[in-house]
């Protein structure tokens, strides 16, 4: 057969559709004229053409006029994702299942919801302020009293107030070093009554950070663990090993507490696992993000007794990847403590995620007695497990893990998972080797289209990623970012229509100037192999990686493939009717069901976090991305239609308006990105600090000194949006960076300066605090080894950054905090966050410079910030008056600190 001439498939197909329809299948005779002109053929290279034979393309071709109706195929596929997300949606408001509740030996969400609204109405709870080292730790010590009382006596309560101290260094955001001093922790143990070697620990926070009452983000797990406490110590059933209870002070201050306890606290030694919960929004379903390291077995005992199971290995794999912003206590027990766990978190409605706005209101009890129903009956399997006391001997391995619409969970080995992904494999091996190896006369020119039609696929991937990426940086650059974050789908509207407009226009292209008249059945079922090979080189991928979300890729190979060999014959003898149709959709409702249910949980946790990430990461380019690679996966096998339709004019044409016309809307800034709902807020964050700065020369002499409200937007759109409300807040005002400082001569709360790199600074009067820093050198002495070493103390409020600078020439070699040895953040400075809890004494540490070259200029430049998270000393009067004047859907979040910084 020659390079450029039609394919014995094609041929095929053609002729007996032309058999069965007899005359009227004959083509017009402009269309046959047509037919007989040579076309470019776009995969041959060089300048060669391909020929078509004249006539009707088959039975199920567009000459013969059998094709699928193009609005009923549109509408069809529309209706059908639309009633897959509803029931996606449908699983997810089923939070619990309605019963009885409340009988003893159960979880009482009324109950935990008492303790909830109790530790709530203290207000926010920093570390080291009297609401969260007094006021609430007298409260949870109260109530575990109470329940002690009511306790069964199989049981013993042991209680215990630790205010421990230390330093660790951790890679966290760029990587910086912690320390502590006399932070609280107070940890609860329940053991039988003859006490026990072995122990599971289950740890919330109740410290929050500054401004937020902290409902979700912890109160709410600290009251779920009050309450389990109460229903175990009731219980007439006997434990086989004990349930240790640690509620820690100081999470938010980036993990200090469970520090202090698993590298302190005597009863660490007994933990043999531990369950964490935490909160990355507001109520709805707790989601296991994290287990392990390894020890599948933690994921099996979940498997067994959750009531109310909701988990997944995509957002462990996701989590642990470093792709999302934060971190949990899990960290902290699996590197310091080497303990295996279970990580939970609530993930819905991240939009009021550390806002005033995380109120008890805001958590329906059935999430708590979700929750709760879940952590006892999973707490409860562990303590009476054989397997936890001999926990080492079931730690290799990893698990595949997913729920099935919170219904239940299927988990099975990594090891099984990869020999069902490679047999998945196999399986499409063997189906698409039949075709490449069979005889030339028999499938003609299949290899070619088959590979031609991979390149227009991919083509029209990557045109249709491109396009979207070019609106999300138009839309950038004219300052209209986050318009979808108040109103999701415009971002669907915008950049889900752009790429299947994209993806349509490139296949209909192709179908009318490359496939001209070749069966509409052929190239349906060359689409369709092609899809299926594309996703079978994603599976073969993530397995040789070891990923278990393989099993993802595996679900969409194995149920289309199935879906194929079943439909085959129907689709050969009938084309794409009716029927063919109703089968198809039907096979892949579990491929397109679950592929809507993981989306759901993408968005719900991406989209908040894009309107706290940073001025630096443009949100739109991130989120178009995002929808442009699930508009390609849910389109994949969905591409073969575009070649059974008719047509697609109309298809593209409604698309196209609807994506233009949102564009439109986005770019005259009609859908403004932030609400004061007070049912759905949607605040914009913004933090404030009313500082003083002062900076040191050499000789100790202070050579510059200023004082200002410094203004961080934590959000891409900057301060576009405050100007109009506040005039003086402009660009006129933009911080200028002190270049010979360390972190550019800010007082960081945290090392995020390289997510944040637009800030302002509104002169304002000195800030005069009660409590003021002070900072001092206590002595510096020359070493035996040629270094310099530098002793300093400093005392202030709760919180205070450290910033150090070596100079060139100057290296910190070592110091006294974390494991001794210096550890730099993002930009090479070095970062130290510090806190203390009430009667701390002075904090007194050392750093030592090794020094290269004589330096008149000095060897190193450190600075000190206090920060005035609680009290009085967090407000001034300029302070307040410029937050009243910040609107209501933005959450301004403000104190009070100082900076200085010395040269030595």
């Amino acid at each position: 057969m020659e390079w450029g001439s039609e394919s014995a498939a094609v041929r095929r197909h053609r002729v007996g559709g032309e058999r069965r329809e007899g005359a009227a299948a004959a083509p017009p005779p402009e269309r046959e004229a047509r037919a007989q002109e040579p076309l470019v053929d776009g995969c041959s290279g060089g300048g060669r053409t391909r020929k078509r034979s004249p006539g009707g393309s088959g039975g199920a071709s567009r000459g013969a006029g059998t094709g699928l109706s193009e609005v009923r195929a549109a509408l069809g596929l529309a209706l059908y994702l639309i009633a897959l997300r509803t029931l996606v949606q449908l699983s997810l408001q089923q939070l619990v299942l309605r019963g009885a509740a409340g009988h003893r030996g159960e979880f009482d969400a009324l109950q935990a919801r008492d303790y909830l609204e109790h530790i709530t109405s203290i207000g926010p709870r920093t570390t080291g302020s009297p609401e969260n080292e007094i006021l609430t730790v007298h409260y949870l010590l109260e109530q575990i009293k109470l329940i002690e009382v009511q306790s069964n006596s199989l049981h013993k309560i042991s209680v215990d107030v630790q205010r421990p101290t230390g330093s660790f260094s951790i890679d966290f955001l760029g990587g910086f070093t912690s320390y502590y001093d006399n932070i609280t922790n107070v940890v609860v143990k329940l053991e039988p009554r003859d006490g026990a070697q072995h122990a599971v620990l289950a740890n919330c926070h109740f410290d929050s950070v500054a401004n937020s009452p902290g409902a979700s983000d912890d109160a709410v797990s600290c009251s779920v663990m009050l309450e389990v406490l109460r229903v175990l110590s009731t219980s007439s059933e006997a434990l086989h090993h004990a349930v240790i209870f640690l509620f820690n002070g100081a999470e938010e201050n980036v993990l200090q507490a469970s520090h202090g306890f698993i590298t302190q606290h005597p009863w660490a030694s007994l933990i043999r696992a531990f369950i964490n919960l935490e909160a990355a929004g507001v109520g709805g379903k707790e989601l296991v993000f994290q287990t392990g390291p390894e020890n599948p077995w933690l994921v099996q005992a979940y498997v067994s007794a959750a009531k109310h199971p909701f988990a997944s290995v995509v957002a462990q794999e996701v989590f642990q990847s470093g792709i999302i912003p934060s971190d949990t206590d899990f960290r902290i027990y699996r590197d310091f403590g080497n303990i295996p766990g279970i990580d939970l978190a609530f993930i819905e409605n991240g939009y009021i995620y550390h806002t005033k706005y995380d109120t008890a209101d805001r958590i329906l009890t059935d999430s708590i007695q979700r929750a709760g129903d879940n952590i006892l009956a999973v707490l409860k399997h562990l303590a009476t497990s054989d397997m936890l006391a001999a926990a080492s001997k079931y730690r290799h391995g990893n698990m595949v893990f997913f729920d099935v619409l919170g219904l239940f969970v299927i988990a099975y080995p990594s090891r099984i998972g990869s020999i069902i992904n490679y047999m998945v494999v196999m399986g499409v091996v063997l189906y698409l080797g039949k075709k490449f190896l069979q005889p030339k006369h028999k499938t003609g020119n299949y290899k070619k289209d088959f590979l031609c039609g991979l390149g227009i696929t991919l083509i029209s991937w990557f045109t249709s990623l491109v396009t979207v990426l070019i609106i999300a940086v138009f839309i950038s650059l004219i300052g209209q970012s986050l318009s979808w974050y108040n109103h999701f789908y415009v971002s669907v509207c915008l950049y889900g229509t752009a790429t299947v407009a994209k993806i349509i226009l490139i296949h209909t292209l192709a179908k009318r100037f490359y496939y001209m008249n070749a069966s509409d059945q052929y190239l349906g079922e060359v689409f369709f192999d092609i899809s299926l090979f594309v996703h079978c080189c994603f599976l073969v991928t993530l397995t040789y990686q070891g990923l278990c979300s393989a099993f993802i890729s595996a679900v969409w190979v194995a149920f289309p493939l199935l879906t194929k060999l079943c439909v085959h014959k129907d689709f050969k003898q009938h084309g794409a009717q009716g029927k063919f149709i109703a089968f198809y959709l039907l096979g892949m409702f579990i491929p397109y069901l679950y592929a809507l249910y993981l989306i759901w949980a993408v968005f719900e946790m991406f989209t908040p976090i894009l309107g706290r990430s940073g001025s630096e990461i443009p949100p739109d380019v991130v989120l178009a991305s995002i929808l442009a690679g699930c508009t390609m996966i849910l389109s994949s096998y969905f591409i073969n239609f575009i070649y059974l339709a008719k047509s697609t004019k109309k298809t593209m044409l409604t698309l196209t308006l609807v994506c233009a016309i949102t564009f439109l809307l986005v770019c005259s800034g009609t859908f403004f990105p932030y609400s004061s709902n007070p049912a759905n807020p949607k605040p914009k964050r913004v933090f404030l600090q009313h500082m003083t700065r002062t900076f040191h020369d050499l000789e100790g002499n202070a050579v510059k000194r200023d004082s200002g409200i410094w203004i961080n937007g934590f959000d891409y759109t900057g301060i576009s949006h405050i100007t109009p409300h506040i005039p003086e807040i402009n660009d006129s005002i933009r911080a200028h960076c002190e270049e010979n400082a360390p972190l550019c001569g800010f007082p960081w709360y945290l090392p995020v300066h390289f997510l944040i790199r637009k800030n302002w600074y509104l002169p304002a009067p000195e800030v005069s605090p009660r409590n003021p820093p002070h900072f001092r050198l206590i002595s510096k002495e020359q070493t035996p080894w040629d270094s310099l070493k530098l002793t300093f103390e400093a005392t202030g409020p709760s919180h205070m950054s450290f910033y150090v600078r070596a100079h060139k020439g100057s290296t910190l070699s070592q110091w006294s905090l974390g494991n001794g040895t210096p550890v730099t953040s993002k930009g090479g400075d070095y970062f130290v966050f510090y806190s203390h809890g009430l009667q701390a004494s002075a904090w007194q540490f050392w750093i030592e410079v090794q020094v290269s070259e004589e330096h008149p200029e000095g060897v190193v430049t450190v600075a000190i910030a206090a920060h005035y998270l609680s009290g009085e000393d967090k407000r001034s009067p300029q302070l307040d008056a410029l937050k009243e004047k910040f609107p209501d859907w933005t959450f301004p979040s403000a104190w009070v600190c100082t900076y200085d910084l010395f040269v030595f």
